[in-house]
């Protein structure tokens, strides 16, 4: 390439050189504003139930409660976000959670597998589950909602079939993941995997290429069919680590049938938005953990208050939204999916 001088040639590299700058500035002013916005929800929404009830909200032990309890959640988000961002669902990770706690349950205490049982058994049910789902939905042909939400009644009745119909439960001395530190290892272990697959892997910029269009997508020369069946593998291998974690802190997991286990969707589901929302500042893993644990502030707010339940999943469900609608930009004429 030929330039008109040596002067000539200085400046486009002082101008590259000032754009790249910018660019970079932009994006740490980004991230920090993300965290910044991120840190003023917790305390917002922490300060207005602190005041309403002083004395019955927010104590140390309870916040810790409410961290523990996030944990679970975000655990589970954090492998559903790989799926919500190609603009799919899986409406099967409640009945896919509650089936690998109770395999988990099995091989450890019946089969006397201990804890390699515990951690290995709910990891593969999970993602063979996911895998089932990522081929039923390709072959299928059908929306992934109705796919997945078809799945979790045939996973509620492996599971029911699996624990004989009874209470799975662990003694105290086999609750070790939890409670910190074993959930917190495993919680750190699932958050370090997941960002590492979305920064540094083909199937994170896949999924964001597939979600942006999938047309262009597979013009580009991406087996798109290929990596939409593995993040639903990998959403399932997070399902079990999340499966693992809810029966370590509960201590005992029921199976459900009819569909009772849609109701463990709504916080990972709520936790993946944030991870939506806040992807423009480069925090979609971290927005996640935040996002569960504000639901947990609010959830538990209102039960310091008094509030029914149907009044508390009201105002949560409209207050999340509110915070995704707010931090979200749409592109004008872009097609929401």
């Amino acid at each position: 390439m030929k330039y008109g001088g040596t002067g000539s040639y200085l400046s486009e590299r002082c101008y590259m050189g000032s754009s790249n700058s910018k660019g970079g500035l932009n994006k740490i002013f980004g991230r920090y504003t993300g965290a910044a916005i991120l840190i003023g929800l917790i305390v917002v929404s922490y300060g207005i139930f602190k005041i309403l009830r002083p004395e019955t909200f927010g104590q140390p032990n309870q916040v810790l409660g409410y961290f523990q309890q996030c944990l679970i959640d975000s655990v589970g988000a954090v492998g559903l976000y790989f799926i919500i961002v190609m603009g799919l669902f899986d409406f099967s990770i409640g009945a896919n959670c509650i089936l690998c706690a109770i395999v988990g349950t099995v091989c450890m205490k019946n089969l006397g597998m201990g804890y390699v049982g515990f951690l290995i058994a709910p990891i593969l049910c999970g993602a063979l589950v996911g895998l089932v789902n990522g081929i039923a939905y390709i072959k299928l042909h059908i929306p992934s909602m109705i796919v997945t939400t078809g799945l979790a009644l045939i996973y509620e009745s492996v599971g029911y079939y699996v624990s004989g119909g009874v209470q799975a439960f662990l003694t105290k001395d086999q609750t070790f993941f939890g409670h910190a530190p074993g959930n917190l290892i495993i919680a750190c272990a699932a958050f370090l995997l997941s960002y590492t697959i979305l920064v540094y892997t083909k199937v994170g910029t896949y999924a964001y290429a597939i979600g942006s269009n999938e047309a262009v997508a597979k013009n580009m020369g991406i087996n798109v069919n290929k990596y939409k069946v593995l993040t639903f593998v990998i959403t399932g291998f997070f399902d079990g680590l999340m499966g693992i974690l809810a029966i370590s802190y509960g201590s005992s997991m029921v199976s459900v049938t009819g569909m009772a286990s849609m109701s463990r969707n709504f916080a990972p589901t709520m936790g993946c938005f944030f991870g939506l929302a806040f992807r423009q500042f480069g925090l979609p893993i971290p927005a996640i953990i935040v996002g569960e644990f504000l639901i947990q502030i609010i959830y538990n707010g209102f039960v310091t208050l008094g509030a029914p339940t149907a009044i508390q999943n009201v105002v949560t469900g409209v207050a999340l939204l509110l915070v995704v609608a707010l931090t979200m930009k749409p592109v004008k004429g872009e097609i929401v999916k």
